[in-house]
């Protein structure tokens, strides 16, 4: 997990942002988050000023700061341009205020502009420090984008995971990752899983070795993260255990207080596993899209049932 994101990441990840000053002091560090619209601060209430947040000043802001007098303005943006404020960032292309640009100056803090809306802006820099800030497990398994569907494919060393990721993708699904998958929270219900740098766009073979994916599948067979919506997991075949021949047991396994449906499905000599994943994971957007097949065996099942009673 990344604790920290330094404002040049920021600024390197949006094309429309540009430094108006602070260019020597964009390694400053941001750790949290959320961001802060000042309001009360303005007015001079500094009692809750969240001063480790990226200060964004959209048009009311600004707006209201234009009522001021220099002076007003001056001290008011001294006040706000604290050592741990990491930036501030104005939205609409909006010329900040000199007394903003010479406080900031002086404390070394950047003053960043944008041409996106307020709105957009926030909901753009938020996405990106959350994704970069949240807390991150691997995982060892293949991720691959099947139907839309991210599918987390999970087993014991050597069961099969690599071969079978690589049919999927002669099939026409796309990796995400392969052997281990970077898993973070994006939000309440979503996991999203990428690959470690190192392995990117690469799956390992064994017997055969490390495959460029992008070399010999071209560009459409991957992806560079995606959502974790299923997890297969393959296990030996055990004559003694009982498996789920209906699919009345859905298993869910949690990432994060998040429950994902979970299938585990038996590999055996015969069996073709690529095959049995694609269908297992169609079955279950079917059943998302209130398409079950289980219930309606279970009806057919009753109707057999009534129509043997009444000939009884």
């Amino acid at each position: 997990m990344a604790t920290s994101v330094k404002i040049h990441e920021l600024v390197e990840s949006m094309d429309d942002i540009r430094v108006v000053v602070g260019e020597e002091n964009l390694d400053r560090e941001i750790l949290v988050s959320d961001l802060s619209r000042p309001a009360l601060e303005l007015t001079g209430y500094f009692n809750f000023y969240p001063i480790d947040r990226v200060q964004l000043l959209g048009k009311t802001e600004l707006s209201f700061t234009e009522k001021m007098t220099s002076d007003e303005r001056y001290i008011v943006m001294k006040r706000m341009c604290q050592a741990e404020t990491p930036a501030f960032l104005v939205s609409r292309n909006q010329e900040p205020p000199k007394e903003l640009l010479k406080a900031a100056e002086e404390k070394g803090i950047p003053v960043l502009l944008s041409k996106r809306s307020t709105t957009r802006l926030s909901s753009n820099v938020t996405n990106f420090l959350e994704e970069h800030l949240a807390e991150r497990i691997s995982q060892h398994g293949v991720l691959v984008d099947m139907y839309g569907m991210g599918v987390l494919i999970i087993g014991g060393s050597g069961i099969g995971k690599s071969e079978t990721a690589l049919e999927l993708i002669q099939r026409g699904h796309r990796l995400v990752a392969d052997d281990r998958v970077e898993l973070y929270m994006m939000d309440e219900r979503r996991i999203i899983g990428e690959p470690p740098e190192i392995l990117r766009n690469l799956i390992e073979i064994r017997g055969v070795g490390v495959i460029d994916v992008v070399n010999l599948f071209g560009v459409g067979s991957i992806r560079t993260k995606k959502r974790v919506d299923l997890i297969i997991n393959l296990e030996h075949w055990d004559r003694n255990k009982k498996y789920d021949r209906l699919g009345y047991n859905l298993d869910k396994m949690s990432i994060f207080n998040v429950d994902i449906p979970k299938l585990s499905i038996p590999v055996r000599v015969g069996r073709n596993l690529s095959i049995i994943i694609e269908i297992a994971t169609m079955n279950i957007r079917a059943k998302e899209m209130g398409y079950d097949a289980t219930k309606t065996f279970e009806n057919n099942l009753n109707k057999l049932i009534e129509k043997n009673t009444r000939e009884e």
